[in-house]
């Protein structure tokens, strides 16, 4: 085994520099997985002003890695390692801001619907009652449209009260009208 050229692929390019090109491209994949939540989230003008700084971003980290690849491969490694945590990243930093809607659906049983509409009415949310038939008896349906970072909330409060209940939530791309508890900050 040619030693020489181990020592070499790791030590072609000064650590600063596979730092740099690591930690850059962490913050511009994250930018782009934010930047993505919020072109779906109708967020346009914030996405077009983070779309810039990624391209910025984009350009000057592949021509560092690009220039001189053959002669320091390393750099094309770190470069994907930065990718691959940068998607991680984004995705913590997604779930933290949790822009947009929520329609949590419950079904649960006549008693225990009523309970759990009760329970969410106390603490601030509102909520829609449906009265339904279920299979063997009779069931509520209760609707609650929350902001997703309250979702997790909502969630654990209905399974407090039912552990059987049947939860299911969609993303609501727009809504207008009815009652939704206030924010209190951009993170949970």
């Amino acid at each position: 085994m040619d030693w020489d050229a181990v020592v070499g692929f790791f030590t072609a390019v000064t650590w600063w520099e596979l730092l740099i090109i690591f930690v850059a491209k962490i913050v511009e994949v994250s930018l782009g997985t934010v930047r993505m939540i919020l072109v779906n989230k109708g967020y346009r003008n914030e996405s077009v002003l983070l779309s810039l700084v990624e391209i910025f971003m984009w350009v000057f980290i592949a021509s560092a890695v690009i220039n001189n690849l053959s002669e320091a491969p390393i750099k094309g490694i770190v470069y994907g390692l930065g990718f691959a945590s940068g998607v991680y990243l984004g995705s913590i930093i997604e779930k933290k801001l949790a822009f947009g809607m929520v329609l949590i659906e419950t079904i649960a049983s006549e008693t225990t619907g009523m309970a759990i509409a009760e329970r969410l009415r106390e603490i601030g949310f509102g909520v829609t009652t449906i009265s339904g038939q279920g299979r063997l008896e009779k069931r509520v349906v209760i609707k609650v449209f929350s902001r997703r970072r309250n979702e997790e909330i909502v969630t654990k409060e209905i399974l407090a009260l039912d552990p059987t209940a049947m939860i299911i939530s969609e993303d609501i791309k727009r809504m207008t009208g009815g009652f939704v508890t206030r924010s209190k900050s951009l993170f949970k």
